[in-house]
């Protein structure tokens, strides 16, 4: 007797849950890249054969929402077939509605996504007289941006034994973009690299560089989108000619104290020619 009481308390409550408002997004996450127009699935079933008003709603919410921001999207009223856009969202967002009996569907259309559309977006059914069961469901939009064109640098002076690191950097990228340094020689042919060249987060670093470093150096920036490279050319010289401060110093002492000796020796010779010239006048 306790068995068929649990079992058509069993069924009762599997029936109650076949027979309420059901809405059902079918993934928990959805990714598209910057500049898509995409769409948003949502399907729903009623526990009314014909339900005579159905108000479907979609909203979003990310981090940067506030309790004073309004999350919504659109409303759409059946069987009105009509629909209010919020200012934020108009010309931008568009539902794509299909009601047949008890059930239906209400897909959300938005146009040029971009990094701000990275929020969680809720489909909502409102149906009079069927207000049990599963009434929203959400979904994580995540907008890709492929990496830009990277930028190529030398830091360092690219001297015979200098250390250095040639930087590879994106500004944008989501996700986050993984680099790879490839090099070729002189003649343009590919090499492998010296075993102590390090190549991480876009740093390659080569240490106690010569004449043979120099070459050709691709970076690639890349993530599940696309990629993009930069390159760079390495001539590596041998060390310029580098004067000390001393140097300096006693070289234009040396250059004074001849300026100087030249003035006694002119001084000298003139005064000498004034007096031989007196010496003749007298004789």
């Amino acid at each position: 007797m306790e068995r068929r009481i649990s079992t058509l308390v069993l069924l009762c409550v599997v029936w109650s849950a076949v027979a309420a408002l059901q809405v059902n997004i079918p993934n928990d996450q959805y990714e598209f890249a910057r500049g898509d127009d995409i769409t948003l699935p949502c399907t729903f079933t009623s526990a009314l054969s014909s339900p005579k008003t159905i108000i479907i709603s979609w909203s979003a919410k990310g981090p940067d929402t506030g309790e004073d921001d309004d999350p919504l999207i659109l409303t759409y009223f059946h069987p009105d077939d009509s629909i209010d856009i919020t200012t934020k969202y108009e010309n931008r967002a568009s539902v794509d509605v299909n009601i047949n009996g008890a059930s239906g569907k209400a897909d959300l259309k938005l146009s040029s996504v971009t990094a701000e559309d990275n929020k969680r977006f809720e489909c909502r059914v409102q149906i009079p007289k069927d207000d049990k069961g599963k009434l929203a469901d959400t979904a994580r939009l995540t907008v890709l941006v492929a990496p830009s064109t990277p930028i190529c640098e030398i830091q360092g002076t690219a001297e015979y034994g200098q250390n250095i690191n040639l930087t590879c950097y994106s500004k944008e990228g989501s996700p986050t973009p993984t680099y790879k340094w490839d090099s070729r020689d002189v003649s343009n042919m590919p090499r492998v690299a010296d075993p102590r060249t390090t190549d991480k987060g876009g740093i390659l670093s080569l240490y106690n560089i010569s004449k043979d470093t120099s070459g050709y150096y691709t970076c690639t920036s890349s993530n599940k989108i696309r990629s993009a490279s930069c390159n760079i050319t390495l001539s590596v010289m041998p060390p310029s000619l580098k004067i000390s401060s001393t140097a300096i110093i006693a070289v234009a002492i040396a250059i004074v104290i001849l300026i100087l000796f030249i003035i006694i020796i002119y001084c000298c010779c003139c005064r000498k020619k004034n007096k031989d010239k007196e010496e003749y006048a007298m004789g």
